[in-house]
């Protein structure tokens, strides 16, 4: 991962960046910078590996669904947590969605969107980024919810089926950030997180 490369592209793109070694020092920078409000978090095993909802819940009002409170109970959450399933060098954000919540959160109605990447989510260019986001991030996710799709038997690649549990029903490219979002950062961390 360029990382000077990355945040320049990202920066010239309209969003704010950071950078952290570990998922340890960007989770302490996040409490520190989220405080005494409401958070929404789309589904992200990286959230979870993070450990993020405990921490954060304890001095915000955390809406997770992973946690059984849903973002819907609060519909004025400020912050919104997510990850993405491929980010390119060039500064393209990749997400694959199956409801197209998640995604929904990221475009429109947040005061602040945290985009939190771990280095195994970067690609060099957009191509290998969206082939990262079909090829490993959709099979993955697809085989941890015990989907019967075809790519969740092996968790090896797309198939582009049209089985019914297909999980990867809704592509968002943010070729920039979308203009009546609220302010967007891309947290960058220099360790593997979530798929």
């Amino acid at each position: 991962m360029n990382v000077e490369k990355l945040r320049k592209n990202l920066e010239q793109r309209g969003y704010k960046t950071s950078y952290f070694e570990t998922a340890q020092e960007a989770v302490a920078y996040l409490n520190e910078v989220i405080d005494q409000t409401t958070v929404g978090m789309g589904g992200s095993v990286t959230i979870q590996e993070m450990g993020l909802h405990d921490s954060l819940s304890a001095h915000n009002d955390v809406y997770w669904h992973w946690a059984g409170k849903t973002v819907q109970e609060e519909e004025d959450t400020k912050i919104y947590l997510t990850s993405v399933n491929g980010l390119a060098e060039t500064g393209e954000l990749i997400n694959i969605d199956g409801n197209g919540n998640r995604v929904a959160s990221t475009i429109y109605g947040h005061e602040k969107v945290y985009y939190l990447v771990g280095s195994n989510k970067v690609a060099a260019d957009f191509e290998s980024a969206l082939w990262r986001a079909r090829n490993i991030a959709a099979p993955k996710n697809a085989q941890r919810l015990g989907m019967g799709t075809p790519c969740a038997a092996k968790a090896d690649r797309c198939y582009d089926c049209n089985h019914p549990q297909r999980i990867c029903k809704a592509l968002s490219v943010f070729w920039r950030k979308p203009g009546m979002a609220g302010e967007a950062e891309v947290v960058l961390i220099n360790q593997p997180l979530g798929y």
